[in-house]
């Protein structure tokens, strides 16, 4: 059998992004579910609520805010918006890919930190 040069090159091809798919490993991360408006869980600024949760919730519900995970130094973006609305406020171990050009986290679970 004779492969052309453009069959072989999209063989090629095809075989690099299932390699790159397949490098991208799942971790763990540990740290607390806050909103973009306040990234570093200091809700003290905004204070929307009584508590860092409340705080948290109201950013999402009325400015547009997006959930984030923090651990203190670095902020991720989650690309899951509905799994982390529980834990909200709260010290959560998540598990997922992380792409670090955009500092985002493929959610494949949340859970309560213990």
């Amino acid at each position: 059998m004779k492969f052309q040069p453009i069959g072989l090159l999209a063989l090629c091809c095809v075989a690099g992004v299932a390699g790159a798919a397949q490098s991208a490993k799942t971790q763990t991360f540990a740290g607390s579910i806050t909103d973009s408006e306040c990234a570093t869980a200091n809700h003290s600024l905004m204070r929307m609520g009584d508590t860092d949760a409340e705080c948290v919730q109201m950013c999402v519900d009325a400015h547009g805010a997006t959930y984030l995970l923090t651990d203190g130094k670095t902020s991720y973006q989650l690309s899951d918006q509905k799994t982390p609305a529980p834990f909200a406020g709260k010290k959560v171990t998540v598990t997922g890919t992380l792409d670090e050009k955009t500092h985002t986290i493929t959610v494949t679970s949340i859970v309560a930190a213990r």
